[in-house]
């Protein structure tokens, strides 16, 4: 690819390590689609999908009839069986939307010794396996400006196909668009952004009611800073370097800013409704996985949105 030679050096280098690791995906993205199907299939064994009442055909379950309804839901050959009025509830059927957005920015690149996974391999094969489990249960799963929602049994290689031909900015978090009222959206960012940026974002994407899931993909060494002497820091995205002289001096400091920012997150998902918590790389992928389909559609964000990692 030829570079304009308008560009600055650090353009010229910003271009370059993002075309070198846009080929380090396309290498590792067999392993992690087959990484990804191995978790869903855990994890799908033994749910029952995200069934609830509603009105669709199929039988879902029987429960005891509440005073004051109508009584033309009693089912009266089941009730004849016992002392109990119950009413024979269906299963609901109507398509849900799901939006995922695994963050592709550069940051997402870096990988520490604590770690075997980058924080972008992370966060892959999290959507990937999510999107199967989610298709699975009828759901319909969209990446925003990306893939529009599709309940394809082939979701994982759309997605994947979607992922290596798109030429577009990387962006840490989501393009602005606007959910249904009754859509879920998913971000999987390690939300080093900005904090003006992470809350406009957050909150723009609730704007018409949609419920939502931030989770925070971290490397653990992001978490621990385990660095010593004299160490020179890289800004992945192009903001220039910094060197400590003596690293192990910052850590205090470091670890009160990162409880800060994570404070001022969790205040927007608490206002929001929406839920919120962290995920090490260091974590089997599965944790988070699970956590966040036992979360999804149950209404319980405030509940997990304390939670601290996953």
């Amino acid at each position: 690819m030829a570079l304009d030679p308008r560009l600055s050096e650090q353009e010229v280098a910003t271009v370059n390590r993002a075309t070198a690791h846009g080929r380090t995906l396309a290498s590792a993205m067999p392993r992690l689609i087959l990484e990804a199907r191995r978790i869903a299939a855990t994890v799908i064994h033994g749910l029952h999908g995200r069934r609830r009442a509603g009105s669709g055909e199929n039988f879902w379950q029987y429960r005891r009839f509440v005073s004051g309804e109508p009584a033309h839901r009693v089912d009266w050959r089941r009730s004849a069986r016992d002392d109990h009025l119950y009413v024979r509830e269906r299963e609901w059927e109507a398509a849900h939307t799901v939006w995922l957005w695994p963050d592709r920015s550069p940051s997402m690149n870096f990988v520490s010794h604590l770690a075997n996974d980058t924080k972008l391999e992370r966060v892959m094969v999290v959507a990937f396996a999510l999107a199967e489990i989610l298709v699975e249960g009828g759901e319909r799963v969209g990446i925003p400006g990306l893939i529009r929602p599709t309940a394809s049994r082939n979701i994982i290689d759309k997605i994947a196909q979607a992922v290596l031909h798109d030429a577009g900015m990387r962006t840490s978090l989501p393009p602005s668009f606007a959910p249904s009222p009754l859509a879920e959206v998913v971000m999987l960012s390690d939300l080093w952004s900005p904090i003006g940026d992470v809350r406009a974002s957050i909150a723009q994407l609730s704007a018409n009611g949609a419920h939502g899931h931030v989770v925070q993909t971290v490397d653990p060494a992001e978490e621990t800073f385990p660095y010593s002497g004299r160490i020179e820091f890289v800004e992945p995205e192009g903001a220039g370097t910094i060197t400590a002289g003596r690293a192990e001096t910052w850590r205090i400091d470091y670890g009160k800013r990162i409880e800060r920012h994570r404070a001022e997150i969790r205040a927007e998902t608490d206002r929001l409704g929406w839920s919120f918590a962290v995920h090490r790389t260091d974590r089997p992928a599965s944790e988070l996985l699970l956590a966040l389909h036992a979360r999804m559609g149950d209404g319980g964000a405030n509940r997990w949105s304390r939670a601290r990692s996953a």
